[in-house]
């Protein structure tokens, strides 16, 4: 019976180890080593804030059960915690449902690829492992986990504040043209200049600008004179009456000039002139008519469309008699004439002034003054004082106000910057400029859809609203974008957007041609593209001078999964 007894219950063991074997999950989880991963990327990648990672696994022949479901987990690892992302789920090939199939004699291959989901500071240093569940019926098993990837690469977090805020530019201008233009008029067929001429109104007023001029240390140029005739009357000698008038004008005007009282010595040479004739003004015959009340202006406006040949228009009005009286009354008189013209040039304040000024007397410069004094200076304090006193005075100029916003942009004082900036908006609605520089505040506060909207209203206003909209663009994600934004600008943030589109070689010329060339946190940058080339030597040599440059740069590389290949290069820094 004892014997009996211990065969009964030997078969019962038997019984027992043959079901649970089975199942085949013993054996997954004995072989669970032989299980491969291959992560893309590997490291995991930070772009737009956010990662995605693909994983292939492959199971080699005879582990996977035929009758089991595996459950496979992603899980990143970090410090403080950990974030599991969706299963993918396995079958094997007894098994009915949804489910990657995996066949037992052959082994087999799967695929995934995570929702995207947000990056945050923690996965910098991480570790990606998988985690899997065996089950066939009720019965499960967990299989080892097993780290597949280590660290999360954050290069586009290098991306640099460098906006490009607008200045809003003065109209000063070293010296301002200033004219004055008179009329000498002509009696019929004559060329002498009548005595009552040199003391019309219109010469008054010349004479005035000339001594206000010599007052103020004018430049006087030159003096134009157009001389005419009127267009009735033989041709030729209207030409000849002309040039006549010419003459007579500017012998008038040099003997003018040299009376003692009007001490403009270059009005009393003939160089000083330039004399321009018209033998018949038709052209003044015409506005003169347009302008006027004559009865019959119309007919005699077709007349002169009619008819090109000047001769042919003389004829024509002179046949219509009574409005021919009156034209030779009220239009013709006007046309015998020579225009006068007196060019000079203003000289502004002196620079040396101006900076004067603009510390002990700002109220006494204009608008324009000021904001050009502030463009005298180097030194960002100074310049905002100068554009602080411009408000003060003109603060109805949307200049003065924008102007205070940008240097306290450039100084990173973003709250004051604003305030500057929404009263610039208010006084000039719609203005690109602005809109370019509250564009970078909504950058600065976090909220990248709101400056590029504001970008996208402020491209007229140059080059600056585009560089702006590629730093948006490195953040989002959108690399080949960026780099267009950038166009033609050799900066960091350039060459970084031509890292991350994987064009390393470009990307090191990119900085090697910029102003930040010589900068720590560009031979880090370099060193990185080394990295992704698979040349120590240029990490070595690059993250070396960064290191002498900076030395919070060697933990930061030996924190980056950029440089994880190269870690013994790092640490021996």
């Amino acid at each position: 019976m004892k014997n009996q007894s211990l065969q009964i219950l030997g078969l019962a063991i038997v019984a027992a180890v043959g079901f649970s074997s089975c199942d085949g999950l013993a054996k997954l989880v004995k072989n669970a080593d032989k299980i491969t991963y291959a992560v893309t990327p590997d490291p995991m990648e930070m772009h737009g804030d956010s990662i995605v990672v693909s994983i292939n696994g492959t199971y080699p022949e005879k582990i996977f059960p035929k009758k089991a479901t595996v459950t496979t987990t992603p899980v990143i690892k970090y410090n403080g915690g950990e974030k599991e992302l969706k299963p993918v789920v396995l079958i094997g090939e007894k098994v009915e449902g949804n489910g990657q199939k995996i066949t037992n004699v052959k082994g087999g291959s799967f695929s995934y690829t995570s929702e995207k989901f947000a990056y945050t500071p923690e996965m910098k240093k991480s570790i990606l492992e998988v985690k899997a569940t065996g089950q066939v019926k009720k019965k499960t098993k967990d299989l080892p986990a097993k780290k597949i990837a280590d660290g999360t690469v954050v290069t586009p977090l290098l991306v640099k504040n460098d906006e490009k805020p607008i200045m809003a530019k003065d109209n000063f201008v070293k010296t301002v043209p200033r004219s004055q233009t008179a009329n000498i008029f002509f009696t019929i067929n004559q060329s002498q200049v009548r005595a009552t001429e040199l003391t019309s109104e219109e010469l008054k007023a010349l004479k005035e600008f000339i001594t206000t001029g010599l007052s103020k240390g004018y430049n006087f140029k030159n003096m134009n004179i157009s001389a005419y005739a009127s267009p009735d009357g033989e041709l030729t000698l209207n030409g000849n009456l002309a040039e006549d008038r010419a003459k007579e004008a500017t012998t008038a005007l040099m003997a003018m000039f040299k009376d003692k009282k009007m001490k403009l010595d270059a009005g009393t040479t003939e160089s000083f002139y330039n004399k321009v004739t018209t033998a018949e003004d038709w052209e003044g015959f015409k506005k003169a008519m347009e302008s006027s009340t004559i009865a019959d202006k119309d007919l005699i406006l077709r007349v002169l469309t009619m008819y090109p040949d000047g001769e042919v228009r003389e004829r024509e009005i002179k046949n219509l008699s009574k409005t021919y009286l009156e034209v030779a009354d009220k239009i013709l008189p006007k046309l015998r004439r020579a225009v006068l013209t007196l060019n000079a040039e203003e000289k502004s304040r002196s620079d040396e002034q101006i900076k004067s000024l603009a510390a002990s007397s700002p109220d006494s410069l204009s608008v324009e003054e000021l904001l050009y004094g502030a463009t005298l200076t180097n030194d960002l304090n100074a310049k905002l004082d100068i554009y602080k006193k411009a408000q003060a005075k003109y603060g109805n100029d949307w200049r003065t106000s924008n102007n205070v916003g940008y240097i306290y942009l450039l100084l990173n004082k973003l709250n004051d910057a604003e305030a500057a900036l929404k009263k610039a908006d208010e006084l000039s609605a719609n203005n690109a400029i602005v809109k370019n520089n509250l564009g970078i505040v909504a950058r600065w506060k976090g909220d990248r859809k709101k400056a590029m909207e504001l970008y996208k209203s402020a491209t007229s206003a140059g080059t600056e609203v585009s560089y702006n909209m590629g730093i948006i663009e490195i953040q989002n994600g959108n690399y080949a974008a960026a780099i267009s934004n950038f166009g033609s600008y050799n900066t960091f943030n350039a060459a970084l957007a031509k890292l991350l589109n994987k064009n390393n070689e470009a990307a090191i010329s990119t900085i090697d041609n910029s102003q930040e060339k010589d900068a720590a946190i560009s031979y880090y940058l370099k060193a990185i593209a080394g990295a992704r080339q698979g040349k120590a030597d240029i990490v070595k040599s690059n993250i070396t001078i960064a290191i002498q440059k900076d030395a919070s740069f060697r933990q930061m590389a030996i924190d980056d999964a950029e440089f994880i290949k190269f870690h013994d290069i790092i640490v021996q820094q």
